[in-house]
């Protein structure tokens, strides 16, 4: 990992590309990465950080202004978790078959999962649940999609995607976070189409964006909702 350090900035120097342009992100975990022109120097890309300084400051900024109001939840009756974009009280429950249910508007854990397993094993109930109803969510909103988009992918996988929500690979595989599956059904479809797109343009230049545009108007709307909110999709 190339970290690289310009006064008070940290940042990665990813790999270049074969773009013109110098694309600089702040990563949802906070981390600034850099991918320049792939005929760039160390020095070159150090200047363009310089260059952005004030940029990358006012947005770190905004990005702990977002995280400071991620949740923590806990594992006791009544904690509430959202699936699909709605609300959804725990409770806790004896000899159920399966680890989790969603059954009768209540998420109802197994409560033999946190006696035994503590904090991690239900938390991971939580997220084989997500991992299993999203496969199908996702495959299916692709197969909708996709035409619309022109592109054929090869299949879909539901997984932990680190600070990403999803991917796009050059095999033709789309990867799509669980955490996904906390979002509302339209906020699901942005992240859908955002990866379809991808097919056509490996970057978020203008010509990605109007890919975007041409199969969802109200992209915006919904990409900064995620923005918003993102941090508070987590069990």
């Amino acid at each position: 990992m190339n970290i690289r350090c310009v006064r008070d900035i940290e940042y990665q120097l990813l790999p270049g590309s074969p773009r013109k342009t110098t694309d600089i992100v702040i990563e949802r975990d906070g981390r600034v990465t850099l991918r320049p022109p792939i005929d760039y120097t160390p020095e070159q890309a150090d200047a363009v950080v310089e260059s952005k300084r004030l940029w990358i400051y006012r947005n770190l900024a905004e990005w702990k202004d977002l995280n400071a109001s991620a949740v923590v939840r806990e594992w006791v009756n009544g904690e509430t978790f959202l699936y699909l974009g709605r609300t959804y009280r725990l409770a806790l429950v004896s000899n159920q078959d399966r680890a989790l249910k969603l059954k009768e508007g209540y998420f109802c854990l197994d409560r033999r999962i946190v006696e035994q397993g503590g904090n991690a094993a239900a938390k991971q109930a939580f997220i084989s649940y997500f991992i299993e109803k999203g496969q199908q969510r996702f495959r299916d909103r692709v197969k909708y999609f996709a035409p619309k988009v022109g592109v054929q992918p090869v299949g879909v996988k539901v997984k932990d995607m680190g600070y990403r929500w999803a991917s796009c690979g050059t095999s033709g595989w789309l990867n799509f976070h669980w955490k996904g599956m906390m979002a509302s059904p339209r906020i699901i479809d942005y992240i859908v189409v955002h990866e379809l797109c991808h097919f056509h343009h490996r970057n978020h230049s203008d010509l990605f964006w109007n890919e975007v545009d041409k199969v969802m108007p109200d992209y915006r709307e919904r990409k900064e909702w995620l923005r918003k909110n993102g941090a508070s999709l987590t069990v």
